[in-house]
């Protein structure tokens, strides 16, 4: 089955040089980018980059951890003479700009790092550069997978597919396996409101939420996760369970802590923003309440003190 798209879906996958989103970085990213045509059709464009890592404070390239080599195949020398994601990243900009996104366990890893690497650019190269994550949809076919059939990539790739794909673990074979797999998990599993209302549904927005919405988070590491009513909740240490904004009316030194701390640069942009918005908002009502005409008893309090002539 065919994809059922309003906009460009962008597939993507990346390798890198270990599994730590704070502090490795990307050495091969590759789109597939699924744009719908006129005539009903869509039309597949593929693009890969490979990538040099690197390590903005002490400006040198990062090096690859021996287990993610084993994974990939890709070495330090393998990267050294390619570009930085610093010097792509307004074509990759461009390429995501109209696209929501797809991958095989992104939620988790792949749209997390891809977030940090923009987060480096933002804070050590390009402070003006904008593109922002969170405001994409997001499809990860390995939840819709391991919701209905739990295994992995190559595995779901034999079910949905009917055959095994070469590459495995190379960021475009691995990136079209999943296109792939998400057609033939909407073959398998077709949604119809009368017969089969459990089915998938062929819908970019139902997809991202049924794969992707279990837990709501506004930082991917999953720092800050929103309760029932859309309150950012902390889900860590000390402050477990309060509201981002009890926590700002009650310790604000804690959000200098995150900013100075080891975690990624869209967790600590997250409690910036939300620092900013709290501290904009009791502006707003400090502003409003000194317009207001003081009260009764407030008035009685200050003739008392002006009688006794004690106004301070």
């Amino acid at each position: 089955m065919e994809l059922s798209l309003k906009k460009p879906l962008l597939f993507f996958d990346i390798e890198s040089t270990g599994l730590n989103i704070a502090s490795d970085s990307i050495v091969e990213l590759s789109f597939v980018k699924i744009k719908p045509c006129e005539d009903g059709s869509n039309e597949t464009v593929i693009k890969t980059w490979r990538l040099c890592p690197w390590d903005y404070e002490h400006n040198c390239q990062k090096k690859m951890d021996p287990g993610a080599e084993k994974v990939h195949g890709i070495s330090d020398a393998d990267v050294a003479g390619c570009p930085k994601f610093q010097d792509v990243v307004s074509e990759i900009g461009s390429f995501m700009a109209d696209s929501d996104l797809a991958g095989f366990n992104s939620a988790k890893f792949d749209l997390p790092m891809l977030a940090e690497e923009f987060e480096r650019v933002r804070t050590y190269c390009h402070k003006n550069f904008k593109m922002d994550l969170h405001d994409k949809k997001m499809v990860d076919v390995q939840n819709i997978f391991h919701q209905r059939e739990p295994r992995n990539l190559k595995a779901a790739h034999i079910f949905y597919c009917g055959c095994d794909f070469e590459g495995a673990h190379g960021a475009e074979a691995d990136t079209v396996a999943t296109y792939e797999v998400l057609k033939g998990q909407l073959d398998r599993y077709p949604y119809d409101k009368e017969t089969n209302p459990d089915g998938l549904q062929n819908d970019m927005e139902w997809l991202a939420q049924y794969s992707t919405g279990a837990r709501k988070t506004v930082d991917y590491a999953g720092r800050i996760v929103l309760n029932a009513n859309d309150e950012p909740i902390i889900s860590f240490g000390k402050h477990k369970g309060k509201t981002v904004r009890e926590v700002f009316n009650t310790e604000i030194s804690y959000f200098d802590w995150i900013a100075k701390g080891e975690f990624t640069l869209d967790t600590k942009r997250q409690f910036a923003r939300l620092r900013e918005e709290y501290a904009a908002q009791a502006k707003a009502a400090d502003e409003e309440a000194k317009k207001k005409p003081a009260s009764e008893d407030a008035l009685k309090d200050l003739m008392g003190k002006f009688n006794s002539g004690k106004l301070f």
